[in-house]
């Protein structure tokens, strides 16, 4: 990012270079839970009636608590075992909510208990959350070099003008989980644990020149 100065302005020839900086973070924005369940019977029916039962259940409990459609994925798997039918099943459950997210998997566990398997919470940034983030630590940095000239300009007498150039020089990110990544946290962590890994950060570092104006021009343009 970098604002061309204008010739007028270049021409006055008193100037502030100064350079400034931000670090911000986000917390994740998503969390992906992943209910597992099956059935093994002697009749193909009973297999997929045992399973059926169970998926209609925890959708209902989902939707119930404002998860949409959606935001939910079924995928099932019907196979035959020697002289038995097997049917698993996973559902896929995106929240943005993440007290809602306890409150459905509490609630699963209360009432399905072992039949099911709840996966821990996958939390991640959207694309949109991480260019927001990105968005916010380069206004902080250019509002932190801003503030930074005013200051100088307080200190020697002086009056802080308009911005000739505003150049953006560095940006860094690190931390933070995408949707497609796998995850590898241990099962023993805690749910802020989880949100504190991954939780992502962004720095920025920009270079600014600022027109400075003398008392005088100041005391003139009051009058």
């Amino acid at each position: 990012m970098e604002l061309a100065p204008s010739p007028v302005a270049a021409a006055a020839g008193r100037e502030l270079h100064v350079s400034g900086s931000a670090e911000l973070s986000a917390g994740p924005d998503r969390a992906r839970v992943s209910v597992r369940l099956g059935s093994r019977k002697g009749a193909a029916g009973a297999a997929r009636s045992s399973v059926s039962r169970r998926l209609e259940y925890i959708a209902h409990s989902a939707r119930h608590r404002g998860v949409p459609e959606e935001n939910m994925t079924v995928t099932e798997d019907f196979s035959r075992l020697e002289n038995t039918y097997q049917m698993e099943a996973e559902v896929s459950i995106i929240f943005s909510d993440f007290g809602k997210m306890q409150n459905v998997c509490n609630l699963l566990t209360e009432k399905l208990g072992t039949s099911v398997t709840i996966s821990p919470p996958h939390f991640y940034h959207t694309p949109e959350a991480i260019d927001a983030l990105r968005r916010q630590v380069c206004v902080a940095a250019v509002g932190n070099t801003r503030q930074k000239a005013q200051e100088v300009c307080r200190l020697v007498g002086q009056s802080l003008g308009k911005p000739l150039l505003i150049r953006e020089e560095e940006t860094k990110e690190w931390g933070g989980h995408t949707d497609s990544q796998q995850p590898n946290s241990p099962d023993s962590l805690t749910l802020q644990e989880r949100i504190l890994n991954a939780t992502a950060y962004a720095s920025c570092r920009v270079f600014a020149v600022f027109e400075i104006k003398g008392k005088e021009n100041r005391r003139k343009k009051l009058l």
